[in-house]
């Protein structure tokens, strides 16, 4: 196993990396209606998700009693500030980007469930983030959101087969499952049913959100089910505001899966990965995701509506940069608890699958 020297190193050069492809700076917008309304007019020709190259990930042999809906975080940069804010679904750019965020993190679902990910056209993140909130909702909310029902109702129709299912997704992906969770899972409560947990990573789930849609619940334990599981992963002081947070966001700890605060040393974490300069985990001899131990703690700030990590070093792995201030560890949310995610997902399907007939 390679030293955490080499962890802290190889991430820290991911870091750099994101930076890179998040750009030197903001774009500024001056008219953020104008703007958004003319990317939210557009109607694009769908995508055919009957092309298995339209996904990601596609397995034709089933080998699990459950599945797992992947959304990919934001793997997509447009070239300059006249470009389209919206990815086209073959942009080479983001598939090879999504690639690489999938091996980081929709691999920890793999020991568990068959894994579907289907590509989807992405808005800027940097453009994005930068609008306020209404109008970040028209952009994700219109081709993004589109796209992953479309995906979605594909996958039930051609590869689910009636099995349970979990969807995960961080970022960007995670925002998209907010769409498909309050609009799909209340009018398909057949469907909504079958869910084990909504891994919703790296994004902000809130209390308004969940009064505005009561069919939905927050995750209080390590294996209740049918409920949202979300976190964003800071470090004790920040240099700014986390784009991704949002005021009364709602967090739980990734070791101990609890509400409180009671802080979960690294220890008691199943195991973090390390990632190279590609973004992709170092693997072992094995050809899997090689286990890191006592790297990174989990304590949940419910001030804040984060998970504060407090052992993982911040000048290396959350510089900063044009999107994200000093101490967020936003690219590390599914990589710091990597094993304690794959052993919580075998746990809530183990509840769920106890409770069938």
């Amino acid at each position: 196993m390679n030293s955490i020297k080499q962890l802290v190193t190889g991430a820290a050069v991911l870091a750099s990396a994101s930076a890179i492809l998040l750009g030197c700076s903001v774009r500024p917008v001056t008219d953020y209606s104008a703007v958004a309304t003319a990317e939210a007019a557009s109607t694009p020709q769908p995508v055919d998700y009957a092309s298995t190259d339209n996904w990601l990930s596609a397995p034709t042999t089933i080998t699990q009693p459950v599945d797992v809906f992947y959304l990919y975080p934001t793997s997509f940069q447009r070239a300059s500030s006249d470009a389209p804010v919206i990815a086209a679904v073959d942009d080479s750019g983001m598939r090879q980007r999504a690639q690489a965020a999938f091996a980081r993190q929709a691999t920890a679902f793999e020991t568990s469930a068959n894994v579907f990910a289907p590509y989807y056209r992405q808005a800027d993140a940097q453009y994005t983030l930068a609008l306020p909130l209404e109008e970040q909702a028209k952009i994700v909310g219109d081709i993004p959101a589109g796209d992953a029902l479309a995906a979605f109702q594909y996958y039930l129709e051609h590869y689910n087969g009636g099995r349970p299912f979990i969807l995960a997704g961080h970022s960007q992906g995670s925002n998209v499952l907010l769409f498909l969770l309050s609009d799909y899972m209340k009018e398909h409560p057949d469907v909504y049913k079958r869910m084990i947990a909504a891994y919703v990573i790296g994004y902000s789930v809130t209390p308004d959100y969940l009064a505005a849609n009561p069919h939905l619940k927050f995750a209080e334990g390590a294996g209740d089910t049918g409920v949202i599981v979300s976190y964003n992963t800071e470090a004790p002081t920040i240099g700014g505001t986390n784009p991704v947070v949002q005021p009364g966001s709602l967090a739980i700890n990734p070791i101990s899966w609890t509400r409180d605060e009671t802080p979960a040393p690294a220890a008691q974490n199943p195991g973090s990965i390390e990632l190279m300069q590609t973004g992709y985990p170092v693997n072992g001899a094995d050809g899997q995701p090689a286990l890191v131990k006592d790297f990174a703690d989990a304590r949940v700030d419910v001030e804040r509506g984060v998970v504060i990590c407090s052992t993982c070093p911040v000048d290396q792995l959350a510089p900063g940069n044009a999107l994200f201030p000093k101490g967020v560890f936003h690219t590390f949310d599914y990589p710091f608890y990597y094993f304690s995610i794959r052993e919580n997902a075998a746990e809530r399907i183990g509840s769920f699958l106890a409770k069938q007939p």
